[in-house]
Order: C-alpha cells, then sequence, then structure tokens
C-alpha cells in the first residue's frame, strides 16, 4: 500500500494576502527579481537572466494550522482504504522541499538528484488557488532540473527536466468548480476528497506540459499581460511579441492585453476571445495578443475595432517596450519591466486521474 502525503500551503482566507498572490506566501511573488536555478556540479546554483516578480519566500504566515475539511475527508478516504496518511502544513519552501525529498529516487552515478519513477509515496497537493499548486510544480523544478553542464543522455532532447512525479490535486473550495473556472475545473478533476483519494490510490498519471520562463518560475494554466484604469477601460501598452519566428507586435504599436495560454485560463477577456484551442497537452503554447486599429468608416467617421492576433509555438518572448507591464501569471500578480521569455516543457508534470 502507499504512503500518501497531504501537503497543505494555507489558504487565501488564512492570511493577509493570501498565498499565491502578490502577499508572497509560500512560494508567491514579492515584486523582487529572481533567476532561474537548477543542479550544479557544486551544489550551489546555477543563475541566468533575470525576471520580475517571481521570488520565492520562506514565511510564516501562509499556513493554516488546522487542517481543513476536505483535507481531513482526504485523509479519512485513504485511511478507509489501507493507505498510510500524513499531512503537512508547509510554512516555508524548505518545508515545501523536506516533503518533495521523499519522491527522490535511488542515488544516481552522475550525482544527479532524480524522481522516482517507482515511488511508493505519492502526494496530494491542497490548494486554495491555482498559485499554490504553481508554488510545489516549482520547487519540483528547482529540486529535479538538473544543469546544463549536468544534462544525462537519459534526458529527452525537448526537455530540461526529467518527468516531475505525478500529483493529486484537493480543491479546498469546490464552488469554485463553478463559475470560476480553476485548473482543476478545466482539467476535470475530481473535487470530491473521497474522489480525490481514489484517483490517488486507483487512477493513472495525466501528462501534461509545462512552461518554464527565464524569471525562475514555472506556468500552469497561462498568463495575462495588460492592465485597465479604475473605470474598467484597458490601458496601452506596447511591446515586442514573438512566438517561435513569428512576430505578433514589433513594439511600435499599442496593445491591450496579450495571453500567453498552456490551458484556457484566459482564453477571454471581457466577452472577447483571445486563445481559440489552447492544449495543455499538445505541447505548444498558443498566444494573443489584443491590438485597437483604427478603421474610417464610408461617410468618412473613424472608429476603433479590436484586431486579435495568433500564433502557436515552443516558445514565446514578450520584450516591454516602455514602463512597467501588470500582469498575472496562474492568478499570480507581477509587473513585467523588462524581457520574459516562456518555453514548453511538452508532458513535463502530472496529475492523477481517475
Amino acid at each position: 500500500m502507499y504512503d500518501v502525503v497531504l501537503l497543505t500551503l494555507g489558504s487565501e482566507r488564512d492570511a493577509p494576502g493570501g498565498c499565491g498572490s502578490g502577499g508572497a506566501c509560500c512560494g508567491g511573488a514579492t515584486g523582487a527579481d529572481t533567476a532561474p536555478t537548477s543542479q550544479t556540479d557544486t551544489g550551489q546554483t546555477d543563475t541566468g537572466q533575470t525576471g520580475s516578480s517571481q521570488a520565492e519566500t520562506d514565511t510564516g504566515q501562509c499556513a493554516t494550522e488546522r487542517p481543513r475539511v476536505p483535507v481531513l475527508a482526504c485523509a479519512d478516504a485513504l485511511n478507509a482504504r489501507g493507505a498510510r496518511v500524513e499531512t503537512v502544513t508547509a510554512r516555508s519552501d524548505a518545508e515545501i522541499d523536506a516533503v518533495l525529498a521523499r519522491l527522490d529516487g535511488p542515488a544516481r552515478p552522475d550525482g544527479l538528484t532524480w524522481p522516482d519513477p517507482d515511488s511508493k509515496t505519492r502526494l496530494v497537493v491542497a490548494t486554495a488557488s491555482d498559485g499554490q499548486l504553481r508554488a510545489v510544480l516549482r520547487r519540483l523544478v528547482k529540486r529535479y532540473a538538473p544543469a546544463p553542464s549536468k544534462r544525462p543522455a537519459d534526458l529527452p532532447g525537448n526537455r530540461t527536466l526529467p518527468d516531475l512525479p505525478p500529483v493529486a490535486v484537493l480543491p479546498l473550495d469546490p464552488a469554485r468548480g463553478g463559475t470560476h473556472r480553476d485548473l482543476a475545473a478545466q482539467l476535470g478533476l475530481p473535487r470530491d476528497p473521497a474522489a480525490v483519494a481514489a484517483a490517488v490510490l486507483d487512477g493513472t498519471p495525466r501528462r501534461l506540459d509545462l512552461l518554464r520562463n527565464d524569471g525562475g518560475s514555472v506556468t500552469l494554466d497561462g498568463a495575462l499581460l495588460g492592465a485597465a484604469d479604475d473605470a474598467g477601460r484597458p490601458l496601452h501598452w506596447r511591446a515586442r511579441v514573438e512566438v517561435d519566428d513569428t512576430i505578433l507586435s514589433d513594439g511600435a504599436e499599442p496593445l491591450l492585453a496579450c495571453a500567453v495560454g498552456n490551458a484556457g485560463g484566459y482564453a477571454t477577456l471581457n466577452d472577447v476571445t483571445l486563445l481559440t484551442a489552447p492544449d495543455p497537452a499538445d505541447g505548444q503554447v498558443e498566444v494573443a495578443v489584443a491590438v485597437p486599429v483604427v478603421v474610417r468608416a464610408a461617410w468618412g467617421r473613424k472608429r476603433v475595432r479590436l484586431e486579435v492576433r495568433r500564433a502557436r509555438g515552443r516558445a514565446v518572448s514578450v520584450l516591454p517596450r516602455e514602463g512597467k507591464v501588470p500582469y498575472l501569471d496562474d492568478g499570480v500578480e507581477g509587473e513585467l519591466t523588462r524581457k520574459r521569455s516562456w518555453w514548453v516543457e511538452p508532458g513535463a508534470w502530472a496529475v492523477w486521474s481517475s
């Protein structure tokens, strides 16, 4: 029988600002710049191009002192099936790492830390937001991604990290499966604690694409760049947006929004369709920019129409031309002040699915 760890990071109602929000709890954004890290020859970290608003923090304010009702119900369902269950509340990234270490495989001759494909330990992440799930996946990436100088021969050519261990998702707010389309709802994952327990013990891993970025973080659902004023009117901004070899904007014309989609969380904006068919398992990222275009009617009057340009590919970059560009990435707020690049890691992570 399996050992099952029920990992909770805390919920948005348990801490000011909320986990995975601008309050920067348990791996959320802080507004500080960080860089991607990976395993190195010395056990330290490799540092690459810096990004913004992706800092990881060790704070105590995020922790839920008592397990939430869905966590207790899931634990009861697992215990009833004979699983050995442990509930853990992580108050820092270091405590998340201590849980993830249980998923390590045997020592390798090359010295890399690698996940165990035959692990008898299974992980359930209780989430109050997609940002919390992302925080755990980011720690998995940092644990298992090898440094470029240590890239092993058995790593797939289109990937920078091995298959990450599957995780089960236990939504702490079942109502979010309705009007709020969180990632669990988009993927059709079970929300009932007993059904989540069944998926962990009887289900199969469903492999999904992961977006890494040069700011040191990951994206599971997508990112939406742009903002509105106090009256709800979208603000213009400029940026060069490229998808592989396709230029969606050269940075000279104003933009209203840019959506970077692995899944469909940011497919529409105010009834405007930005992304047409985002698929978290097709090995591509779909990107769209909304551009206001002035056209002249036959009778000479000018009007503005919204032009949506789209492209699909393996990588996307956004280079702001002026000031700061606000964005949401898996629901986490941030501001882009320099070039940000995302790239697809096909099938890199997985969820337990019934």
